[in-house]
């Protein structure tokens, strides 16, 4: 592959990737499904499972009030063939109330996303986002919150008051996601190396 070849591919992942952030936070879901290949997954804390079972949770859940937003930094792309890893930095941002207080629970990390060209379209197979770091901050800067110790240090340290908050609004949250270091994230990328020399993603 040349280097011109390899850039724009770099660059039709990377636009991908953005075009999942702008048109899911945005609810365009008929633009959104396009970034997916058919069978397509998604994982999350809140949410794993099939990309088209993630556009209607995402969907439903929009129209009944939640809010989380995305944003996103740099992209690392590795092209072999017809197949990519794509590494983005991003930030989840959801509000919502913790213990009758209104909170947003920001939540850095990565989305790692196995992606693949068919018919001359790269889309997404799966998405795992890393978790690195998190925090919870009331919306009001006066108003006080006090969270349990012990359903804290359920989750791991990457995602904990993320998911203390979308535990207390009913969501089941996974308590296994990777993080910024350790076996999982590590088994995730011997996975990632997997699927360019040829292999599954799972």
């Amino acid at each position: 592959m040349n280097d011109a070849v390899a850039a724009a591919d770099r660059q039709a992942i990377r636009e991908l990737v953005e075009n999942w952030v702008v048109w899911r936070d945005a609810g365009d879901w008929d633009r959104f499904r396009t970034v997916w290949h058919p069978d397509g997954r998604m994982m999350a804390t809140w949410f794993q499972g099939s990309a088209e079972e993630f556009i209607e949770a995402s969907r439903q859940g929009m129209a009944h009030g939640a809010n989380i937003l995305h944003f996103l930094g740099g992209t690392s792309v590795d092209v072999i063939g017809d197949r990519a890893i794509a590494q983005t930095k991003m930030t989840i941002s959801q509000r919502g109330a913790v213990h009758g207080v209104l909170c947003d629970a920001v939540c850095t990390g990565r989305f790692y996303d196995f992606v693949e060209r068919r018919a001359n379209r790269w889309g997404i197979v799966l998405r795992q986002p890393i978790y690195e770091k998190d925090r919870l901050d009331p919306v009001e800067p006066t108003a006080r919150v006090e969270l349990s110790e012990q359903e804290l240090s359920r989750f791991p340290e990457g995602y904990r008051h993320l998911a203390y908050l979308q535990t207390g609004l009913g969501h089941r949250v996974k308590d296994d996601m990777p993080g910024l270091a350790g076996p999982t994230v590590e088994a995730l990328y011997r996975r990632g190396a997997r699927w360019l020399a040829g292999g599954p993603c799972e």
